[in-house]
């Protein structure tokens, strides 16, 4: 829990401290630059979405000014915290990042949780626009029997760990069981299943923490199984994900041929990514392998596979009920075709013994603030086009505007047309006119309430202090991992 002298304040103890917001507008604005009408807008969350949104308006508004609030200390969010160790090229959009952030019409303020620590119509009283681009902090829960049992984790929370959010540092996953059983077939999936099996020494030049890697290299994990509710032609997975397994040193794949009858014919007419990806799981499946990848799969120690048509029905505890044990599956057949394609029970289940059970079946975004429409059905902010419905000026971008889907390139082109919206509305005259105080107004308010933000410099300390770290070692970074730490290095 975070020192009382930098943040907890009870709620009514802040609400009797608030100015209302007409008068503390005002008073600002009297104080205000008399700068040409620069545009003060504010981005919420500082992942792949916040950044690029605010890297558009910046490109395309010579004047705009873009402040990015970020409830971690630290920026990037699952750029950070979601991509896998073992996948650095993939954390090089940072730099990108960077040189927006150093930005001088740009400012981050980490440590700040928007819905507890200010809220959405404080930021909107304070800023012109507001984009929210927190992303999908939450997973999907199974609803099953047994979920809660010790060893059962979501996948969200145990790629959180081996990647040091501070959140799942104290995770202390056991992997000391023999089997372990991932329920979902998309490339998050595939992540955990590779860090799992991936040989220790693979990942010691990585930034992955250093409990983490302790604990992996005690592991006693053998055999991944991969399960999912649909059939091959359904997976959620890319071919470069499958590939990284199929070639993963010392593990061996293990597919059913009877799984891909008839979907050679199937495929022909398929998009040419999904052709490939079939194409690759077919020839891992079905082919007789060569002599030299024959000799390696006999000498792998470690094996891994996919399990179609299966969906978890509960998971079974151990003798004295104190832990996983196994996961009962009802098989399952398709109904219907294409986007409409189902999986419905046969009857029939089938128990498969585990010691540890990752849910992977999709995260999900959270309400930020009650002033603020949500569909937890769908769990996004209902939009059109980026605009939050019935709300104007506030917009949203990324995963919390179309949901928990697609890579970051997807993000990308998703975050850019939200900014081109925005800057459209502004140029039409449908935000706010006149001056908005923007930061000035929200430090204040954060400082009334004993919350310190954190500042771009504030991380580039800590991101040095990381990679400092990380030299004696030869990692790239040893990431820190408690809030307190952050803050004491950064004297406070």
């Amino acid at each position: 829990m975070a020192p009382l002298c930098w943040r907890w304040r009870p709620w009514s103890s802040w609400t009797r401290t608030r100015l209302p917001p007409s008068r503390s507008i005002q008073n600002f604005g009297q104080h205000f630059s008399t700068q040409e009408q620069t545009p003060q807008i504010c981005v919420v969350g500082s992942g792949p979405a916040g950044f690029y949104t605010a890297q558009h308006l910046l490109k395309h508004h010579s004047r705009a000014h873009v402040d990015i609030y970020e409830k971690q200390l630290v920026p990037f969010g699952l750029v950070r915290f979601g991509v896998a160790p073992d996948h650095p090229e993939v954390k090089n959009v940072i730099n990108t990042f960077t040189q927006t952030a150093r930005s001088d019409r740009c400012a981050f303020y980490g440590n700040v949780e928007v819905g507890r620590d200010v809220t959405v119509q404080e930021l909107r009283d304070a800023y012109h626009a507001v984009v929210l681009s927190y992303g999908a902090e939450d997973h999907q829960a199974l609803d099953i029997p047994g979920e809660e049992l010790p060893g059962v984790f979501s996948a969200r929370a145990f790629v959180g760990w081996y990647n040091g959010l501070p959140e799942n540092r104290e995770l202390a996953p056991d992997l000391s069981c023999d089997t372990a059983v991932i329920l979902g077939q998309g490339n998050v999936a595939l992540d955990v299943a590779r860090i799992l099996l991936t040989p220790p020494d693979h990942l010691e030049k990585t930034d992955i923490t250093e409990a983490a890697l302790g604990a992996l290299r005690q592991s006693r994990v053998k055999t991944v199984w991969i399960v999912g509710r649909r059939g091959p032609l359904q997976v959620a997975f890319t071919i470069k994900e499958l590939r990284e397994m199929i070639q993963l040193p010392g593990t061996r794949p293990m597919l059913d041929p009877a799984d891909f009858l008839g979907l050679q014919d199937r495929i022909k007419e398929a998009a040419r990514p999904r052709k490939r990806l079939m194409e690759l799981l077919l020839r891992t499946a079905t082919e007789k392998p060569g002599v030299e990848e024959a000799a390696r799969r006999a000498s792998a120690s470690r094996a891994w596979g996919l399990r179609f048509f299966r969906s978890p029905q509960q998971v079974l505890p151990s003798p004295d009920g104190r832990r996983a044990a196994g996961i009962r599956l009802a098989v399952t057949r398709l109904e219907g075709i294409g986007e409409a394609t189902r999986a419905v029970p046969t009857g029939d289940v089938e128990d498969l013994p585990c010691g540890l059970v990752l849910s992977s079946i999709g995260y999900k975004s959270r309400p930020i603030d009650p002033s603020v429409p949500f569909d937890p059905k769908l769990g996004v902010v209902p939009n059109m086009e980026g605009r939050v419905v019935d709300v104007p000026g506030l917009y949203c971008s990324g995963w919390v505007k179309r949901g928990p889907t697609g890579v970051i390139t997807t993000t990308m082109t998703d975050s850019f047309l939200t900014g081109q919206i925005l800057l459209q509305d502004l140029k039409a005259g449908h935000l706010p006119s006149g001056p908005r105080p923007g930061s000035a107004f929200i430090k204040a308010l954060l400082d009334s309430r004993g919350v310190w933000p954190v500042s771009f410099s504030d991380w580039e300390k800590l991101d040095a202090e990381e990679v400092s770290r990380g030299q004696a070692s030869g990692k790239p970074r040893e990431k820190l991992l408690d809030p307190q730490e952050m803050l004491r290095l950064l004297g406070h």
